[in-house]
């Protein structure tokens, strides 16, 4: 049989990483977890065809490249500490030409202690983390994906379904009021950079940017009467898009996690249905899973599956 390698990379995946900054001055501490994922692309076919080890970078050394980095360098914004990896690998074996650097952050927050921030101590705000893909191709440049994972919302009113496709399929009543609750995936694409010092030169784009993507997911959900959660994510992507030029693309998938009503009429006639419904049975599955993705090139266009 005639074969070949149409595609391979390669790395290490879930390497743990915990930095602590000190400041002598104020005696306040900073920290940051993260998990990493490094692999690689490059002249390294014969190592799966003709068990050839001489060009594998042992993904033990790349582990050890991400201690060693995360020593010698700033963390964050975790988008500039993935571009200096991958930006490593590439400027360090000659035959390596790509590297796709993965680095998920954990939230830890600083606790307030009597009202005032600690200077050492921090709490884990749920399963929260922000997310940051880096690209990097050998004479392409830096692709950068930003996201946010695991941020859960939940409000007890002001979402609406009504008006939907009716067949002798459907047996969903309409809604004009009902409990909505999701667990936020987000995206944003940055525009293609030309290598690290371009990455540099933005660096303080990508913190503001994620706390106001962040910001503005929390305030529309909140605060928009939504009649969809198909429209509320599209009005979400817009405003990011709006708030900076330098990303080309935002993405949202929201499961929509029921919380359905109680008949409990059957006891002693007691409402709980309606304008009555007070008690909800929170469902596991199956849910609903609404994705889309909504990019400069058509005002007003929506890509993707809704």
């Amino acid at each position: 049989m005639s074969s070949r390698l149409s595609a391979a990379r390669y790395g290490k995946d879930n390497v743990r990483v915990y930095k602590v900054h000190r400041n002598p001055e104020t005696g306040e501490q900073t920290v940051v977890e993260m998990t990493v994922c490094v692999l690689l692309e490059g002249e390294i076919d014969e190592s799966y065809t003709k068990a050839d080890n001489s060009v594998i970078v042992a993904t033990d050394s790349i582990k050890n490249s991400i201690y060693i980095l995360a020593k010698q360098h700033p963390v964050t914004p975790p988008e500039l500490f993935g571009s200096i990896l991958a930006s490593h690998f590439i400027q360090k074996y000659p035959h390596i030409h790509a590297t796709h650097a993965t680095v998920v952050t954990h939230r830890w927050a600083r606790m307030d202690i009597d009202g005032k921030p600690h200077p050492h101590s921090f709490v884990k705000n749920g399963e929260e983390t922000r997310t940051v893909q880096v690209d990097a191709t050998e004479g392409v440049g830096i692709d950068i994906k930003t996201g946010i994972r695991g941020l859960t919302v939940l409000k007890s009113t002001n979402s609406q379904f009504w008006g939907f496709l009716r067949d002798e399929y459907t047996t969903l009543p309409e809604t004009w009021d009902r409990v909505l609750s999701t667990d936020v995936a987000a995206d944003w694409q940055w525009k293609r950079l030309r290598d690290l010092e371009d990455v540099r030169a933005n660096v303080p784009k990508f913190d503001s940017t994620w706390t106001a993507a962040r910001d503005i997911t929390l305030k529309t959900f909140a605060e928009d009467n939504s009649a969809s959660v198909q429209n509320t994510m599209y009005k979400m992507a817009d405003e990011i898009l709006a708030y900076q030029p330098l990303v080309e693309t935002v993405e949202y998938s929201l499961p929509n996690k029921h919380y359905f009503e109680i008949d409990l009429s059957w006891h002693k006639d007691l409402k709980n249905t309606g304008e009555n419904a007070e008690v909800y049975a929170p469902q596991t599955n199956p849910n609903g899973l609404i994705k889309c993705t909504v990019d400069r090139s058509s005002p007003g266009q929506v890509k993707g599956k809704l």
